[in-house]
């Protein structure tokens, strides 16, 4: 199970709704399974179909993540006219099994959906996210 806070959750929303038509991205870096950061990030795509976390923001974040002893917890993106589930893209380029990808789906704007899952050699599966 996935534990962020609250806070995370509706931040993701937020910077899908923000780079809307476009898919955001970013990561959340924690310590011990523990969530302490989100870092927004750029994506370099600028693609309603894609996302690609821009190089220069990656290195930023993981600089900051070795120097606080830190690791990537989750790799989020949005999905703006399609479910929260991972497209065959995601899962081609999903190269960190160790971490979450959470998706936001903007389907309904009015309601946004937020999932978490482990990709692993193209194996899919939906991880229960909570919230504190």
């Amino acid at each position: 199970m996935l534990t962020l806070p609250r806070a995370f959750i509706d931040e993701m929303i937020a910077h899908a709704l923000e780079d809307a038509p476009n898919e955001c991205c970013g990561i959340i870096a924690g310590q011990d399974g523990r969530a302490v950061k989100l870092f927004r990030a750029h994506n370099a795509e600028a693609s309603p179909y894609r996302y690609n976390v821009d190089p220069k923001d990656l290195f930023r974040i993981h600089r900051e993540c070795e120097e606080n002893g830190w690791e990537f917890i989750v790799i989020y993106h949005s999905h703006t006219a399609s479910e929260a589930y991972p497209s065959a893209t995601d899962v081609r380029l999903a190269f960190w099994p160790e971490t979450y990808y959470v998706l936001v789906s903007l389907m309904d704007r009015e309601r946004p959906a937020v999932r978490a899952f482990r990709i692993e050699d193209g194996r899919v599966s939906e991880e229960e996210i909570s919230s504190t």
